[in-house]
């Protein structure tokens, strides 16, 4: 049955003050009981009187304010693999759009149109920001690799730097290529998300630290910390350390969400660079397009602004 109406509202009002029981008010309205019971109570006043004027008010508030169903429209679908194309998540398709104004279903409607998608032959699923994959529970494999001499563990590193509220807190890692040929150190700020990426000449400590040095070089006088996983490419880390005067630390091994800001950025950076790709026919100029494209796409965790936007609108710095 429909909702009461404006004149049902009157009538219940005027038979309060009249002394009418629920019961009564009822069979004039032609409702249950229950359902004079409950305007009462959901719309009635504090001190336990009934005011139709008021109540209708806070029937149409309440009405105005709940949330509409959104269909899912054929411009939705075409903006939807628009942005998956360009890399968005799901999350991201949709706080993007309520941020700017733009008619949206929720990301579980798109999660679930692209599970359709995949179950009818189609591929969206592939631009999905890990592939459809899952990945193993955090802790689950072992990091073989040995210790480095003289690092700084992550356990004497700043507590602040865990609040992610200044600039200048860093994470490291690399990203290899097919057949493990070819590097690319891969850099983000805790606080702001904003990338860093260059290709490395060679693998080696002293080549990943020069290539570190001259991609830091020019925030030097905002940099405090750097965090590292505990991979020997990283054993030359006092030559950044000196050189851009920040402190170095370094994860406890098989402790990868110590830098998981880092992981997930290289999962992002995986979109534009797969696995098994050679690396020897990525050109400067690509990675540095990667690097914009991750600087300029919305993340959830800032309310959908990009890195960009949140080094200059929340710190007033230059990205």
């Amino acid at each position: 049955m429909s909702h009461l109406s404006k004149e049902q509202r009157y009538t219940i009002d005027r038979m309060l003050k009249e002394g009418y029981s629920q019961v009564e008010i009822a069979e004039v309205i032609n409702r249950n009981k229950s359902v004079v019971c409950r305007e009462i109570h959901r719309n009635g006043e504090p001190n336990g009187s009934y005011c139709a004027v008021l109540a209708h008010k806070k029937y149409l508030k309440r009405q105005k304010e709940k949330p509409k169903k959104v269909s899912f429209t054929q411009e939705m679908k075409i903006l939807i693999e628009q942005q998956l194309k360009d890399k968005f998540s799901p999350e991201q398709i949709s706080g993007t759009a309520k941020l700017n104004g733009i008619p949206m279903v929720s990301y579980e409607s798109i999660y679930r149109y692209i599970k359709e998608d995949k179950k009818s032959g189609g591929r969206l699923y592939r631009y999905l920001p890990s592939g459809g994959k899952k990945y193993r529970k955090r802790g689950s494999a072992k990091d073989k690799r040995g210790t480095i001499p003289n690092r700084k563990g992550i356990e004497e590193r700043p507590a602040m730097v865990e609040k992610r509220e200044r600039v200048g807190d860093l994470e490291i890692d690399t990203i290899v290529g097919k057949g493990n040929k070819g590097a690319i150190v891969t850099i983000n700020d805790r606080a702001t998300g904003q990338v860093n990426m260059k290709k490395l000449e060679g693998k080696n400590a002293v080549q990943l630290a020069q290539a570190t040095i001259e991609l830091l070089m020019p925030y030097k006088d905002r940099l405090h910390t750097i965090t590292a996983d505990n991979g020997k490419e990283f054993s030359a880390f006092q030559l950044i350390a000196d050189a851009l005067e920040i402190d170095f630390f370094f994860a406890r091994p098989y402790h990868s969400w110590e830098r998981g800001s880092n992981e997930h950025i290289n999962r992002l950076i995986r979109q534009y660079i797969p696995k098994k790709t050679d690396f020897e026919t990525l050109t400067d100029t690509y990675i540095q397009y990667v690097a914009d494209k991750l600087n300029h796409r919305p993340r959830k965790r800032y309310g959908f602004l990009s890195p960009n936007q949140v080094i200059e609108q929340t710190y007033g710095l230059k990205p």
